[in-house]
C-alpha cells in the first residue's frame, strides 16, 4: 500500500506487518523517516517534523539521514552516486516532482541534463528498491559509482549485530554473525559473477533469536560484481548502501540520450527473529521473483559423476533406465557431449553433439528418456571458450583480454565477451538450434572461471562490459526462455558461484555447492536456507565414500534425508550401485515425492543448526508438517534432544504418520517429538498430519 500525505511531499509504503517513510523538506533534502513496524501518516508527519540533532563540528548535519546520498556538497557518508562529466563531478540536484503506477512511487530529480529517479515498490513486506539515470544532455556523463538503494536503520541503544554469508568453492553459504563496530564493513565481488565468497545479503539485529526479535535484511539483485557496505557513523547510526560494481573506477558512461537502470536492492523489516525473516524472503520470491514458483521441481539424476568426460549414448541410456528404475522424473547429460570434449582442454564453444559419441545427434537418447518417463536435460557453458576450439580459431577477438598481454586461463578456458552483440547472437543462434533439435527439458547452465583480463580492445569505454556482461546473460536468458517457454533453467557457476535474486528471476533452481558431502552439505544449506527457499536449492545424493571431494563414508539413508531439503537429485554412478541399494534409493525417491511439496512449497522453521549435534529442520505447509533431523555425532552416551517443532496449532492434534502416535500440538511445540537417532551420521524424516 502507498500512501501520500496532504503536503505532497511525505510518502509512507506499506505491507502487511511493516512501513517505510520518507521526507522531501522545504529545502528539497530527501529524508529517511522511518522502516519498521507500520505507521500511519499521522505518525509520519509527526517524524517528518522533528527537529534535526544538534550540527557538531567536522560533521554534515544530514549525514545518516539522507534517503539517498551523492557524491558533492556538505556530505562526508559514502555516496551511493557518484557522476563525472569532462568539466565537473559531484551531483546537485533539485527535485522535480513525484508520480506512482500501481503500487510503485517514482521520486524524479534532476542534476542539469541528468534525470535521477528512485523507484519504490513494496511487495508484501519486502521493499524493492532501484534508480534510473537519464542522460537528457549534449555531453556524456560518466557513472563512477550508481549505487541502487541506501538503506538507513532506526537510532538503537543496544549494538547492532551483523549477519553475512561467506565462504568458498566447496564451502559457500557459510553462515557467520559479527557485533557490528563502527566504521565500514565491505564484502561483494570483484570477479565478473556473484561469486562463491559472499552471497549479495546481509542482515542486522541487535538481540533477535530463530523466532524472535527484529531483523532489518537486504538482497542485491545482480549477478555481476557487486559491493554492500554496511557503516556505523560517528553518531551511532547504521546505514547500508549497494548495487552494482566493486570500486568507483567506472561503471557506466551514458551518452546523449542514454539511460541505465540499477539493479534491485530488496529490504526486510521483520520482528519475528531470524526464522520469520527467513520466511518472509522465501515467500517472496516464491510470489514475485522465482518463474513458476508454484510447480514443483523434479527429482533429476546427472551423470557427472558417473561418467566425468568419458560417455557415450548406450552409456547415458543405461544410467536412464536404472534412474527411471529408481523413480527419477528428469535425467541430465552433464560436460562431454559436444564437440571435441573429451577432456576439459578442448570444446567449449562448439555447442554441437560429438559425432563419434552422438551420431545422430541428442535426440534419440532424449526420445528415449522420454519414452522411460523422464524429462531431458543437458549441460552448457556457453560464457566461456576453450582456445581449442574452433569458435576461438575462428574469433579469438570474441574474448575478454587485454591487448598485448597474456591471456590468463583457468580450467583451460577463457572468457567469452557477452557485452558483444556478434557474441551474444552467436550464442543465440547455437543454443536456439540445440534446443530445437532434440527433446531437451532443462538446462544446466554453468559458469566455471572469473573474470581477470576484463578488456575490450577498441572499445571506446571497455569499462562498461562488466554491466553489459550481465546486461547481455539476462537478455540471451530471456530470449530463450520466451522461445523454448518449456525449458526450464539451472544457475550454476562452479556450484554456487552465481546465486541472487537477479538470476534467480530468470532461472528455475540453482546448484547450491559442488560439494555434495551430505554431512558438508547441512551448514551450506544451512547458511543458503537464511535467504532463498528450498525451492531452487538443489541437492545431490551422490557415491560414498565421496571421492569427488573428501573420502568421507556415509549410509543411504543419511544421503539421501540431506539432500531432501531442498530439490531432490541423484549423482552417483547407477551402474555400482547394488540392487539393494537402488532399491532403498527408490524408496527415498517415492517418499521424497510424498512430502515435496512441504519442502519446496512450504514454511520452513530450522529447529536446530548443524553445530555437531543433532540438526533439523522442519517444513509446515496446511494441516501437514515433515521433519528431517540429522544426528552428526553422539559421544557419552548423552541421549539425542527432542525437537520443539514450531508453527503448529498448540490446541490440535497431529499423528505421527511413521508411527501412529498421536499429539497434542502444545506437547510439540513445548515438550518436543522423539526423533529416535542414535550414533554418528544418523538421519530421520518424521511426518505428521493434524487430526
Amino acid at each position: 500500500m502507498l500512501e501520500i500525505a496532504e503536503n505532497g511531499r511525505t510518502w509512507i509504503l506499506s505491507g502487511p506487518a511493516s512501513s517505510y517513510a520518507l521526507h522531501l523538506t522545504a529545502e528539497d533534502e530527501l529524508l529517511h523517516l522511518h522502516w519498521g513496524p507500520r505507521i500511519t501518516v499521522a505518525d509520519a508527519e509527526a517524524l517528518a517534523v522533528r527537529p534535526l540533532p544538534d550540527y557538531w563540528p567536522f560533521e554534515a548535519p544530514l549525514d545518516g539521514r539522507e534517503e539517498y546520498p551523492v557524491e558533492g556538497g556538505p556530505r562526508f557518508t559514502r555516496p551511493a552516486l557518484s557522476v563525472r562529466t569532462d568539466e565537473r563531478r559531484g551531483t546537485e540536484w533539485g527535485f522535480e516532482a513525484y508520480e506512482t503506477e500501481g503500487d510503485e512511487l517514482r521520486l524524479r530529480f534532476r542534476d542539469g541534463g541528468l534525470g535521477i529517479t528512485l523507484h519504490y515498490r513494496m511487495r508484501d513486506d519486502v521493499l524493492e528498491r532501484w534508480v534510473t539515470l537519464d542522460n537528457q544532455g549534449p555531453d556524456p556523463v560518466e557513472l563512477l559509482r550508481a549505487d541502487s538503494a541506501t538503506w538507513t536503520l532506526p537510532d538503537r541503544e543496544d549494538g547492532w549485530r551483523l549477519s553475512q554469508l561467506h565462504g568458498r568453492w566447496a564451502a559457500e553459504s557459510l553462515l557467520t554473525r559479527t557485533p557490528l563496530t563502527y566504521g565500514e564493513k565491505v564484502i561483494g565481488s570483484r570477479r565478473g559473477h556473484t561469486g562463491h565468497q559472499h552471497l549479495p545479503w546481509v542482515a542486522l539485529d541487535t538481540d533477535a533469536t530463530e523466532e524472535r526479535g527484529e531483523v532489518y535484511g537486504v538482497a542485491l539483485g545482480w549477478s555481476g560484481s557487486w559491493r554492500i557496505a554496511v557503516a556505523q557513523l560517528p553518531d551511532a547510526r547504521v546505514q547500508i548502501t549497494g548495487g552494482a560494481g566493486y570500486d568507483d573506477s567506472g561503471l557506466f558512461r551514458l551518452a546523449a540520450g542514454e539511460s541505465f537502470t540499477t539493479p534491485v536492492f530488496a529490504g526486510l523489516w521483520s520482528d519475528g527473529g531470524f526464522g520469520g525473516a527467513s520466511r518472509a524472503w522465501h515467500a517472496y520470491q516464491r510470489a514475485y521473483v522465482i518463474p513458476a514458483a508454484d510447480q514443483d521441481r523434479p527429482v533429476l539424476f546427472n551423470s557427472w559423476e558417473a561418467t566425468n568426460f568419458d560417455i557415450s549414448e548406450e552409456q547415458q541410456r543405461t544410467l536412464a533406465r536404472r534412474a527411471a528404475a529408481m523413480g527419477v522424473e528428469l535425467f541430465v547429460v552433464d560436460d562431454g557431449w559436444f564437440g571435441t570434449r573429451t577432456s576439459d582442454r578442448a570444446g567449449l564453444g562448439d555447442w554441437s553433439p560429438n559425432p563419434d559419441r552422438f551420431p545422430s545427434g541428442l535426440k534419440p537418447l532424449g526420445d528415449h528418456v522420454r519414452e522411460l518417463g523422464m524429462q531431458f536435460g543437458i549441460w552448457v557453458e556457453p560464457e566461456m571458450v576453450n582456445p581449442d576450439s574452433e569458435l576461438y580459431r575462428a574469433h579469438p577477438d570474441w574474448v575478454q583480454h587485454q591487448t598485448g598481454r597474456k591471456r590468463t586461463e583457468f580450467r583451460n578456458q577463457l572468457v567469452l565477451n557477452l557485452a558483444r552483440e556478434d557474441v551474444q547472437e552467436y550464442l543465440w543462434e547455437q543454443l536456439d538450434t540445440l534446443l530445437s533439435s532434440a527433446p531437451i527439458d532443462y538446462v544446466k547452465w554453468d559458469f566455471n572461471r572469473c573474470f581477470t583480463d576484463a578488456g575490450w580492445p577498441g572499445e571506446s569505454y571497455p569499462q562498461r562490459l562488466w554491466v553489459d556482461h550481465v546486461r547481455g546473460l539476462y537478455a540471451l536468458l530471456d530470449r530463450l526462455r520466451e522461445a523454448h517457454p518449456g525449458v526450464a533453467f539451472e544457475s550454476c557457476s562452479g556450484g554456487g558461484g552465481r546465486i541472487d535474486l537477479g538470476v534467480l528471476s530468470r532461472t528455475d533452481q540453482v546448484w547450491t555447492s559442488d560439494n555434495t558431502d551430505p554431512l558438508d552439505r547441512l551448514a551450506i544449506q544451512d547458511g543458503f536456507s537464511q535467504i532463498h527457499p528450498a525451492r531452487v536449492m538443489a541437492a545431490w545424493v551422490t557415491d560414498s565414500p565421496n571421492t569427488q571431494l573428501n573420502g568421507r563414508v556415509s549410509s543411504l539413508r543419511f544421503r539421501f534425508v540431506s539432500a531432501m531439503a531442498g530439490v531432490l537429485g541423484v549423482g552417483g554412478d547407477l551402474t555400482e550401485w547394488t540392487e539393494e541399494e537402488l532399491a532403498e534409493a527408490g524408496r527415498w525417491v517415492s517418499l521424497y515425492k510424498e512430502i515435496r511439496p512441504l519442502v519446496q512449497q512450504g514454511d520452513l522453521y530450522r529447529l536446530r543448526p548443524p553445530r555437531g549435534g543433532l540438526s533439523a529442520v522442519q517444513y509446515v505447509l496446511g494441516d501437514e508438517t515433515v521433519v528431517l533431523a540429522w544426528l552428526q555425532a553422539q559421544k557419552y552416551g548423552e541421549p539425542v534432544p527432542s525437537l520443539r517443532l514450531r508453527g503448529l496449532d498448540p490446541t490440535a492434534s497431529y499423528e505421527c504418520l511413521e508411527t501412529g502416535e498421536v499429539y497434542r500440538g502444545v506437547v510439540l511445540q513445548h515438550h518436543g517429538l522423539r526423533t529416535g537417532l542414535r550414533g554418528d551420521l544418523d538421519a530421520t524424516v518424521i511426518r505428521l498430519r493434524r487430526i
